[in-house]
């Protein structure tokens, strides 16, 4: 097991350890759920912590008092400008789920450049429409919206907090009725489609994602190319599973710093680190003297 499968795991138990809560059917309310988490991880599920940045971010803005609330995009920002995708790549317990459910056994597409390139920003639009606007505008007699992303989409929150709830309290499922079949069945969409194609959430449409991507470029944990070791294989690019061109654009939004484009890199040109550009080189130089 690779040293990011292993973060992805205790990343995932470490936010999700109240095992009380999956034993009791019950949400934990302690001081922690204060703190918001760096992934995607749904403020209701049982073990849960902590609270979702997307989950807090719409509350506020759906507020009667139409707050922005600047500890969520504080706290948002923060780990964006520190780690980028990063966060995708290693700390997100639902970006692990789809990582194993790509492992399963069957035939892989991967998606034709063309259309990625045009389905890739269908996650802002999920973020203005749904995250955004809609908690914002869209609300009840008392001027209340609702979390309508997590209400009408996330995948993620009916597979961690909706079903097991749903499982541990014979009340609570009395009253289930089309929306939660619905959100099963885009829980269902989406475990297929992330069995045959590598992360289609990630990619297309979780708007946690699309926030931190646009600190790709200015985090401090950055992704390099020495020129002077590349020779332009392509290597890196083939392999890469979010269809980058790495070896022409390291720093991509779309890049969830995953690492294996560097692990096929027989020129070690691809340099990672928190760090600049020029003493990431450098000490990619000086390791390879060494060697």
């Amino acid at each position: 097991m690779d040293k990011r499968r292993i973060t992805q795991i205790i990343t995932t138990i470490l936010t999700n350890s109240n095992i009380n809560g999956f034993l009791n059917g019950t949400i934990f309310k302690g001081k922690s759920k204060k703190a918001c988490v760096p992934g995607l991880n749904c403020y209701s599920c049982p073990g849960a912590l902590g609270s979702c940045p997307i989950g807090s971010l719409q509350a506020v803005i759906g507020s009667m008092k139409y707050n922005l609330s600047l500890y969520v995009i504080g706290i948002m920002m923060f780990f964006g400008v520190l780690f980028g995708r990063f966060i995708c790549g290693f700390l997100c317990p639902f970006g692990l789920i789809q990582d194993l459910l790509n492992k399963i056994p069957f035939k892989k597409i991967k998606v034709n450049k063309k259309i990625n390139n045009i389905m890739k920003y269908f996650k802002y639009v999920i973020l203005m429409v749904f995250v955004i606007i809609l908690p914002m505008f869209w609300v009840n007699d008392v001027g209340m919206g609702s979390p309508y992303f997590c209400k009408l989409i996330c995948p993620s929150g009916t597979l961690t907090a909706g079903i097991p709830l749903a499982i541990l309290n014979k009340p609570l499922r009395a009253t289930l009725g089309f929306l939660f079949k619905w959100k099963v069945f885009i829980l269902i969409i989406t475990i297929l489609l992330s069995i045959i194609i590598y992360r289609p959430f990630c990619r297309y449409i979780c708007p946690l994602g699309a926030i931190y991507s646009v600190f790709n470029p200015i985090s401090f944990y950055k992704m390099d190319i020495d020129k002077s070791k590349c020779n332009g294989c392509k290597a890196c690019e083939r392999k890469c599973k979010m269809n980058i061109e790495v070896y022409k654009n390291p720093n991509s939004l779309e890049c969830i710093r995953c690492g294996e484009c560097a692990k096929v890199c027989k020129q070690n040109a691809i340099v990672t680190g928190f760090t600049t550009k020029n003493q990431l080189i450098k000490n990619s130089k000086n390791k390879s003297e060494n060697i």
